[in-house]
């Protein structure tokens, strides 16, 4: 594993026009409350985890069950749709997204529940019974392309042409309100975990696709408790999009291979969240594929059943070599916080 420690806050470029993370919890959390399935994720106290790697504490916010859809991602697109039905009648809408994974379930659970309809591209490469699970939501599949850029790509298109709505969880030049808004969607997890959390953590592993769940965690966990937590950001080492963009000062693609870890094998980081995370984050763990998948196998013995992208943030925990965790300042002392951001599925 590569771990790259950075200066907050890290010198970027070219992102002048690109807003900051919101931090309205209170506002994401009234609006979610109002949803008939929402309920309050759990912290698990992983004591078996804490002892595999020698700290006091690790906790675990458990995003497996939130609102019957697997994983983080129901608490944004659909916190978008209903933002959206707020302020007026959406039944005459479709929203379009790609999706190599939950943000599509996001997507299609929204729009069904307020009427309106959901298109998302997916590319070839994602497998058939997730493509079901998004029809029983009540979403158009359209697969196109080799990877999600490609069917992001025909997303955008599709979107343009048809006068859909696009609905994607990364933002770029000229598309930020929404995401900036899905984001908010989830600052509703760490609301809960701060609320929840017995102490503040000495460490906080947040795993990264395009970046939004990590953003979102980090900002409000520094509005709650300042520089007190080292703050690590975790990505595939296929896909290093948010830290190749910090280390070079500007967003930039990640070039790699396809990684297992499909949900973080983003080559693209979200610009909101690259903006966001150069000023909150202290380091960037890159993990490989068989880290990765160990990470998993922990967290399945532990009675966690997770996937690589899900557990990623342990799983970077778990592979710190001796001289990693004394650059990190992890002792026995140590109290980690990290999110199981999805199932096994």
């Amino acid at each position: 594993m590569e771990l790259h420690h950075i200066t907050r806050p890290a010198p970027l470029c070219g992102l002048e026009d690109i807003p900051l993370p919101s931090m309205n919890a209170p506002r994401a959390q009234a609006l979610i409350a109002r949803c008939p399935v929402a309920r309050e994720t759990p912290l698990q106290a992983a004591t078996a985890i804490a002892t595999e790697v020698g700290v006091s504490d690790v906790w675990i916010k458990d995003e497996r069950g939130r609102m019957g859809l697997g994983s983080f991602k129901a608490l944004g697109a659909a916190y978008v749709i209903a933002t959206d039905a707020q302020n007026g009648d959406v039944t005459a809408r479709t929203y379009v997204a790609a999706s190599a994974g939950n943000h599509g379930l996001s997507v299609a659970a929204g729009a069904s529940a307020f009427g309106a309809s959901s298109v998302v591209y997916i590319a070839e490469t994602v497998p058939e019974g997730f493509a079901a699970r998004l029809r029983e939501a009540g979403a158009q599949v359209i697969r196109e392309g080799a990877t999600y850029e490609d069917s992001l790509s025909a997303a955008n298109k599709a979107a343009a042409g048809n006068g859909w709505d696009l609905l994607s969880d990364g933002s770029w030049h000229g598309y930020t309100e929404r995401p900036r808004c899905l984001m908010e969607g989830y600052t509703v997890l760490m609301a809960e975990a701060i609320a929840q959390l017995p102490d503040v953590p000495t460490h906080i592993f947040l795993q990264a696709g395009v970046g939004g769940l990590a953003c979102a965690c980090a900002t409000m966990a520094r509005q709650a408790w300042g520089d007190a937590p080292r703050i690590v950001v975790v990505e595939p080492d296929a896909a290093a999009a948010l830290y190749g963009s910090i280390a070079v000062g500007k967003a930039v693609e990640s070039r790699g291979p396809v990684s297992e870890m499909g949900r973080l094998d983003c080559k693209m980081p979200s610009l909101i969240a690259l903006k966001g995370l150069a000023a909150d984050a202290d380091a960037f763990a890159l993990i490989s594929e068989a880290e990765g998948q160990a990470g998993a196998g922990l967290v399945m013995v532990a009675g966690l059943g997770s996937s690589p992208s899900g557990a990623a943030g342990v799983s970077a925990l778990v592979a710190l070599d001796r001289t990693q965790r004394e650059a990190l300042g992890i002792t026995p002392q140590s109290r980690v916080f990290c999110v199981l951001s999805e199932g096994p599925g």
